[in-house]
């Protein structure tokens, strides 16, 4: 856990008092997500004979949105909390929110850009798919260097524990007590499921193929990595039964599978 890269002093300049500034790893790495999953969208865009530029500055008009979308959907599954301390609020901005409330959000935004600009929507979605993944396995680095999206009390021999006082009091990771380490699972996970969507990429048989078995895929990891999640932050449904992910991701199961024999009956879209 490394939650500052370095923090700058208070210092005086022309009479007045500056800082302390610090750079938060978190935020290092979450750039490190947005440009890796940009390179790697453009260079996907020209290999499938689309405008790479264009496909590159819709990853950023959905990553905008995806950004608000997890924030929004975050204070929505933790209401009662902000309710309670509208200060609270301001701790949103520091944290990256609830990966499916970007997804959510992400989502018009791009079918908007999409249609907009002429690009082929399934073709388009597919190529974007294996960029998330990509994102989503650097960005949730930057979650383990924060603390935030801490597991469940673990005595597995690969448990971690966690220090730092500045990370507990802002996510409320526990401190001295071996946990999971849920973010290193989940960065795990969806870089190996990249590598599986660039594989079915070269190999599809109809445009969404790629877009299908990434929202299938994920689904099925977030499931189950939310058995090993311990921050109550992302909400629960169904008086504790299932977390508000869990409830998404079944949703998105079964929208996915009704969608595919759809999917494969479509004419290959044109690029």
């Amino acid at each position: 856990m490394f939650p500052k890269l370095f923090t700058i002093p208070a210092f005086d300049l022309f009479g007045r008092n500056f800082g302390p500034f610090s750079l938060h790893m978190y935020g290092v790495l979450l750039v490190s997500a947005l440009l890796a999953a940009l390179w790697l969208a453009g260079r996907l865009a020209k290999k499938q004979g689309l405008d790479p530029q264009k496909v590159q500055d819709l990853g950023i008009a959905s990553i905008i949105a995806g950004l608000v979308g997890a924030k929004i959907l975050l204070v929505i599954v933790d209401f009662d909390q902000y309710r309670a301390s509208p200060r609270a609020l301001l701790d949103v901005l520091q944290s990256g929110g609830v990966f499916y409330g970007g997804l959510l959000g992400g989502i018009p935004v791009a079918w908007w850009y999409i249609k907009k600009h002429g690009l082929p929507l399934l073709n388009t979605l597919d190529i974007l798919a294996p960029a998330v993944a990509l994102g989503q396995a650097v960005g949730r680095l930057g979650c383990f260097a924060a603390g935030c999206c801490y597991g469940t009390p673990s005595t597995t021999p690969w448990s971690v524990i966690f220090h730092s006082e500045d990370a507990h009091a802002l996510v409320g990771v526990p401190l001295g007590i071996p946990l999971h380490p849920s973010q290193l699972y989940e960065s795990l996970g969806t870089f190996v499921l990249m590598f599986v969507l660039l594989a079915v990429l070269r190999n599809r048989k109809f445009h969404g193929q790629v877009l299908s078995v990434y929202l299938l895929s994920y689904a099925v990891l977030r499931f189950t990595l939310e058995f090993f999640r311990g921050d109550v932050a992302r909400g629960t449904v169904f008086g504790g039964a299932l977390s508000t992910s869990q409830f998404i991701a079944i949703l998105v199961v079964f929208l996915t599978l009704a969608a595919l024999p759809v999917l494969a009956r479509r004419k290959p879209e044109a690029a």
